[in-house]
């Protein structure tokens, strides 16, 4: 790395994740252009399996305690902070409505903040990341910012994670959307001059475009297997295909809390034969898939909780690798997934609209082919990784005190 290359520290709740490849993309994007970065975890690993990229990362981690189990240690650290961090005694009792965690985990990083000479640091979600990279901040005297997704913008926490005053602290606040950019400025005060919307990309090199024109008749669905991604709603459309007699095989990729419903609901409507559950893959087998797949589609919906999508990655690799999508009218999906085309966009809940939308795609290797070009076309425009992370690297230097 060269030695002039600005320092930056990434705050995340969990490194590394599976379905996080969006972080691992931007992080590798950045050390490509020779940015030197270290990465804090603020808890542990919670799963056994891992994409292959995360080998190819260069960026330290330091993996923190999640949780202060005694009196001494906290106080430890506080000491620390006492001898290390200038007014730290003053910032910190500016910040006593936190809870003792937080305090920690934000003066452990402001001790690395200054032990390894970071410049800023930045946070991926508003939720815990975001507190502790703020505290982390303040008590360091560096700037931070943060990257909105989805969750962490919708969802309706019993505690409040307060976004209005991350966003006016921070020097600078990202999301993944337009949508999703006004509604922090329309919900939560966020001011324009001070949010930008940066999409999630991709390192277009691994993602090669394959004509969709002939294909099986073969619909695939990855994500994890939880409300929002809708795939209660999948299973619904699919029985209308059986029952008109279109073939098809859909496969399903991911895991999660609903498995087990889901299975139960293709067996109550008779799909066993249609549908199967492949569980977790590593990213290269699914990008296989999903270039051996007449169609992905991500039927995402508004689950009861307010959460949602924001923008799913999984619909940006398919259309970089040439598979046409359908998804639903959901956050920032229409911007992506433009009906007609980009993509076939129809309304979240509607299982006769999507199952309408997989007919007319099974139907027609024209339109595959259409959608598929626009598509790419589309992702090669607004989602290179490196082309965004560009703009990245200029919103930190331009926080930096």
């Amino acid at each position: 790395m060269p030695s002039e290359s600005p320092r930056v520290g990434y705050v995340l709740k969990r490194y590394p994740r599976f379905s996080e490849t969006f972080i691992v993309n931007e992080i590798l994007a950045h050390e490509r252009a020779g940015l030197c970065l270290a990465i804090f975890a603020l808890g542990p690993v919670m799963e056994a399996y891992f994409q292959p990229d995360i080998g190819t990362v260069k960026a330290p981690v330091t993996r923190l305690p999640e949780k202060q189990r005694s009196a001494e240690h906290f106080w430890a650290v506080v000491k620390k902070g006492m001898a290390a961090l200038p007014d730290y005694a003053r910032r910190l009792e500016e910040e006593q409505g936190h809870s003792v965690h937080d305090l920690a985990q934000g003066t452990e990083i402001a001790l690395a903040v200054r032990e390894l000479g970071l410049r800023h640091l930045h946070a991926h979600f508003a939720t815990q990341a975001a507190t502790v990279a703020r505290l982390a901040a303040k008590f360091s005297g560096i700037s931070w910012t943060f990257t909105a997704h989805a969750k962490d913008i919708y969802y309706r926490y019993e505690t409040d994670i307060q976004l209005p005053r991350k966003l006016q602290d921070a020097s600078h606040a990202i999301t993944v959307s337009d949508y999703n950019l006004a509604w922090l400025c329309e919900h939560y005060g966020g001011d324009r001059q001070k949010v930008s919307r940066l999409y999630n990309g991709l390192d277009l090199r691994q993602f090669p475009w394959l004509s969709p024109f002939k294909r099986p008749a073969k619909i695939l669905a990855v994500g994890r297997l939880v409300a929002k991604k809708g795939f209660r709603v999948l299973i619904e459309a699919l029985a209308h295909l059986q029952a008109r007699n279109i073939p098809f095989h859909c496969e399903l990729v991911g895991d999660g809390p609903e498995r087990e419903a889901l299975q139960a609901a293709v067996v109550a409507a008779g799909l066993q034969a249609r549908v199967s559950f492949s569980g977790l893959l590593p990213r290269q087998e699914v990008a296989t898939m999903i270039q051996q797949s007449a169609m992905l589609v991500a039927p995402c919906v508004i689950s009861e909780d307010g959460d949602r999508d924001g923008l799913p990655t999984i619909l940006v690799e398919a259309m970089a690798l040439g598979t046409p999508v359908i998804s639903t009218r959901v956050a920032g999906i229409p911007e992506l997934v433009v009906d007609e085309q980009t993509g076939l966009c129809v309304a979240a809940n509607s299982v006769g609209e999507l199952a309408a939308a997989m007919a007319k795609l099974l139907d027609s290797a024209d339109l595959r082919e259409k959608l598929a070009r626009q598509a790419r076309k589309l992702i090669v425009r607004d989602y290179d990784v490196d082309l965004n992370t560009l703009k990245m690297r200029e919103i930190f230097n331009a926080g930096q005190k």
